[in-house]
């Protein structure tokens, strides 16, 4: 489990992911596209890079599994699993609604979790067996009558492919999809599930996702008193098939199931 010492280290990583961070924010860095054609610039590198260089010296015995720089201490039950910049695509157009994800997993489970957006300076934290604070204070998800009328977000319809597009549709269409009381967001990566942390949106649907972009979001997302699951409703681990769900309301899942037609 998380003690309150690796909660600890954790905010302490935020501040040094934060730090490499902020120069770069509209200002000039380097890119490239990365094997799989997504970009990475100057500042995922960096990030992850501080974040490390503390973690190998503090705890040497953790794995850590890092979007930029892959896989140490492979064998390590407890891993560091982090993303420096969730939400590149963000960053690299000067939107302030990305974020440095980190996360503790033990055993494949995450147990503790950190939404960092270096440049507003808000940042949410979770840890089993506790609440979830947004800077420092403590925060709730909010209750969700009903689908329809909902709040949906997700990064962007195009991450879905063929097979993932009618599902998601199907739940569009089930809370009203900006055509009766229904609202869609698009945009925002990880800061969606802090919003929804706080009570701000009920619901968020994305496909694709690696391990490093949705582990630190569990133990956020579900200490403020939501839940996250796959789309199948099975609990997210290290080999769930990245199709992700975050309900505020617990009590909805059932519904968004069968509206995505997945009960």
């Amino acid at each position: 489990m998380a003690t309150a010492d690796d909660l600890k280290l954790a905010h302490r990583l935020a501040d040094a992911a934060g730090e490499a961070i902020r120069p770069l924010f509209r200002g000039e860095w380097s890119h490239e596209r990365k094997a799989d054609r997504s970009p990475v610039t100057e500042a995922d590198k960096a990030a992850e890079a501080a974040i490390r260089a503390i973690l190998e010296a503090e705890r040497p015995g953790d794995g850590i599994l890092g979007e930029e720089y892959g896989l140490s201490n492979e064998g390590a039950g407890r891993r560091w699993v982090l993303d420096p910049i969730d939400g590149t695509i963000s960053f690299m157009a000067g939107r302030p609604i990305f974020g440095t994800l980190i996360a503790l997993v033990q055993d494949g489970w995450p147990v503790l979790g950190i939404i960092d957006q270096a440049v507003a300076r808000e940042r949410w934290a979770g840890r089993i067996g506790e609440g979830t604070s947004f800077n420092g204070k403590p925060v709730r998800t909010r209750s969700c009558a009903a689908l329809e009328g909902a709040v949906l977000a997700t990064s962007s319809p195009h991450y879905f492919n063929a097979g993932q597009a009618e599902p998601y549709m199907r739940l569009a269409g089930a809370i009203g999809g900006n055509v009766r009381q229904g609202t869609i967001v698009y945009g925002g990566d990880c800061y969606n599930y802090g919003l929804l942390a706080g009570g701000h949106l009920d619901i968020v649907c994305e496909a694709g996702l690696a391990i490093y972009d949705y582990a630190a979001l569990v133990p956020i997302v579900e200490g403020a008193g939501g839940t996250m699951s796959d789309w199948q409703g099975n609990p997210l681990d290290a080999d769930s098939d990245g199709t992700v769900l975050a309900l505020g309301d617990p009590a909805r899942l059932d519904d968004v199931l069968e509206a995505m037609g997945h009960s």
